[in-house]
């Protein structure tokens, strides 16, 4: 029973902080961390993800099939959509593969992984209130009308999210606006940026862990990934209407909160 909570407990987590600028997969780790939680493996971190990912399929559901559709009559708004989704994937597909190895030793580690996510929970709150203030001018107002060089500036920019703690949804959004583009365009490119991007760290984590996995091992990330899909269906719409009309600078506020409490708490500890 107490597996079970936990698990649940690590499924709202991720649904709730996937698509906020604030981490989801630094909260998993801080929660086993501060919480007493027994240490999540990376695998379980890495595909519950999936689920959160799921939900932005759902909801916009039909953006997706006239984008479909658009692509079948070679509709040039629907092409740029699809270039612009895949560019901005590219460059984490490809420092996913390479660094896959880094990445999981830092989620596992269960001393070095919460301190690196307490201080770029710091570090990131407060280049979100620099960039809120300093970002330019408004020249993008759709993901359909994003310049091709901005879509993979945005993918590089994602990379960053490899580290714990730095929030892909925070990179892709940050990265963005300090390229011109609106908040609401900004937070729909991470939506389905999220896509081909977890879809392929999910791949590749169940391929190199397959040896790993049990029953009980696969139980859990089954749980973890219908919690995380629920919650996440609740955000998503909340958070597009919430940075329309308050911008960023609340998530900042509370990164800088959150990393300043966990970090005393690692220190003390």
């Amino acid at each position: 029973m107490n597996d079970l909570i936990i698990i649940i407990l690590l499924g709202i987590v991720e649904g709730v902080t996937e698509f906020l600028p604030v981490s989801s997969t630094g909260h998993l780790i801080l929660a086993g961390a501060l919480l007493g939680l027994p240490q999540a493996d990376a695998t379980f971190d890495i595909v519950i993800q999936l689920g959160a990912i799921l939900a932005v399929v759902v909801l916009f559901w039909g953006r997706f099939m006239k984008v479909a559709h658009g692509l079948l009559a070679r509709d040039p708004a629907a092409i740029r959509f699809t270039r612009n989704v895949l560019l901005g994937f590219l460059p984490s597909a490809v420092a996913g593969v390479i660094a896959y190895k880094a990445i999981k030793a830092v989620l596992e580690a269960p001393t070095i992984g919460p301190m690196v996510v307490a201080i770029s929970l710091i570090v990131g709150g407060v280049l979100i209130l620099l960039i809120e203030r300093l970002s330019k001018t408004i020249t993008t107002r759709s993901v359909e009308d994003m310049p091709w060089r901005t879509a993979l500036i945005i993918g590089v920019v994602q990379c960053l999210s490899m580290i714990p703690g730095v929030s892909r949804s925070g990179a892709t959004i940050m990265g963005a606006l300090t390229l011109g583009v609106d908040r609401e365009t900004a937070a729909e490119y991470s939506f389905f940026l999220a896509i081909p991007t977890m879809m392929g760290a999910t791949t590749l984590a169940l391929y190199k862990g397959r040896h790993e996995l049990g029953d009980a091992h696969l139980t859990a990330i089954g749980i973890g990934f219908v919690v995380s899909f629920l919650v996440a269906l609740l955000v998503i719409r909340w958070f597009v209407a919430f940075v329309g009309k308050h911008g960023f600078a609340p998530f900042a506020w509370y990164r800088i909160i959150a990393g300043s409490i966990a970090l005393i708490a690692l220190l003390a500890h």
